[in-house]
């Protein structure tokens, strides 16, 4: 209901300034226009006033780092840059969310997607718009993200003649565990995408290339924490004790066991424990030990199979030695329980490799193997086809950039054009495609609101 209401305004306004109405003769429809939309796009996102302004509107946002679901100056600069295009838009969506809406308001209709929110880390990059949040960083690239999408909604209002159909723009709170996307989904706003396109700055990839694959590119992934609870006492009569930190090292060490003696090793999974936390004092046995830790794998019955055997294993270990064990599998500021794997559409894939090699190359567009890292844009991927795809950023003539998720990470802000004009390719010759498929044989598309 929220997305047909939306779309209604969007026509609305179509129809107030109605767009040019191509023929199927046009070159735009053609396979050499479609060919010839990346490059033009590229051209356009690498104008000086162009990149200017994404760069004001990432280095805003750098400045003003906030966590999941506090990203609200981040949408309001958001909101205030769409109001400035005439583009509409739902919100909130999900507490700081926003649907914006580019093209004729009719179907079919493509997202394209940036996260929001930045990390519990403070920065360490000496620069003038270095993070005015103490604590808080935008440590994996989402101000870029948000950039970039920005980018590709100037680039779609400056050729809404091109455009067949609505381009949807996804600004998601809470990717960094928080579950974002699924509460974007939830909304109900999302209900009539046919598709949805996603990227991530990549800092060890050079400038100027792309990365991805079909199938499985990302795992999906889960959190436990678990307390061993036994009897505290004096460390030189341990007889008087249960040792609750002697039944978490054997817990410790069995997990290790899921991957290597349960797993099949060509299903690649991962269980770390990366939280052991017990005892205060060299000559005193705590009462209790909390460990906790993530599991990852590229299916979904394999991350249900390890959630399984995790509780199992921590609490018949902690049996062993005397103890006992409560594990939890959500946490009150990440409550998602399982992320799934990120899983390409093998469609959408061969368009992405002629949209990005029309654009860079086809030397520029490389496989990519899969990565255990988890990305919450796996949710859109259960709802309907999606693709994400990793853009390099690293200058070789630069040195060298750090990686994400520390407090060094920098952005070449170089990059920024190439994310914006991916995204409005990849969306705009998706609705051409779409309405080629579409359009009957022979005689002229009126393409009537």
């Amino acid at each position: 209901m929220i997305f047909s209401k939306l779309v209604s305004f969007v026509l609305i306004l179509q129809l107030l300034n109605p767009i040019v109405v191509l023929s199927s003769s046009s070159s735009l429809s053609s396979s050499n226009g479609l060919t010839e939309i990346p490059k033009k796009f590229l051209d356009f996102a690498k104008r000086k006033e162009i990149v200017d302004w994404m760069v004001g509107i990432r280095r805003k946002i750098h400045e003003n780092p906030e966590l999941g679901y506090e990203e609200f100056e981040t949408s309001k600069l958001i909101r205030l840059e769409l109001d400035k295009l005439g583009i509409p838009y739902k919100y909130p969506v999900s507490v700081t969310g926003i649907v914006g809406f580019v093209g004729t308001g009719e179907p079919p209709f493509v997202a394209i997607r940036a996260d929001m929110d930045a990390l519990p880390i403070q920065e360490t990059v000496d620069w003038e718009h270095k993070s005015k949040n103490p604590g808080k960083m935008h440590a994996c690239g989402h101000d870029a993200h948000v950039s970039m999408v920005l980018g590709a909604a100037k680039i779609l209002k400056q050729h809404l003649q091109e455009l067949k159909g609505t381009v949807v723009l996804v600004f998601q709170p809470a990717e960094e565990g928080g579950g974002g996307a699924k509460k974007m989904l939830d909304a109900g706003v999302l209900d009539n995408v046919d598709a949805i396109f996603g990227l991530h700055v990549l800092h060890s990839a050079p400038i100027g290339t792309v990365a991805s694959k079909p199938g499985p590119l990302l795992a999906g992934s889960g959190l436990f924490d678990a307390v061993i609870s036994g009897k505290g006492g004096h460390a030189a009569i341990p007889q008087h004790s249960i040792d609750p930190i002697l039944a978490a090292s054997n817990v410790v060490v069995s997990l290790q066991h899921l991957v290597s003696r349960e797993a099949d090793p060509l299903d690649s999974q991962v269980v770390t424990v990366a939280k052991f936390q017990g005892g205060g004092a060299f000559n005193v046995i705590p009462d209790s030990v909390t460990i906790g830790g993530t599991f990852r794998a590229f299916s979904k019955a394999s991350l249900i199979q390890l959630k399984k055997r995790i509780e199992e294993v921590i609490k018949g270990q902690a049996a062993v030695q005397r103890c006992s064990a409560t594990v939890d599998f959500s946490n009150t500021k990440k409550p998602m329980l399982l992320f799934p794997p990120t899983v390409n559409d093998k469609d959408l894939h061969e368009h992405f490799l002629k949209v990005a090699g029309d654009m860079l190359g086809n030397d520029k567009v490389k496989d990519m193997k899969p990565v255990m890292g988890s990305e919450d844009f796996a949710f859109y991927q259960e709802a309907f086809p999606g693709y994400f795809f990793f853009i390099g950023m690293q200058d070789e003539n630069r040195p060298k950039l750090s990686s994400v998720h520390t407090p060094n990470f920098t952005i070449n802000e170089d990059i920024l054009p190439y994310g914006a004009a991916l995204h409005a390719s990849l969306a705009t010759t998706y609705l051409l495609e779409a309405e080629s498929k579409l359009r009957p044989t022979g005689g002229n598309l009126h393409d009537e609101l």
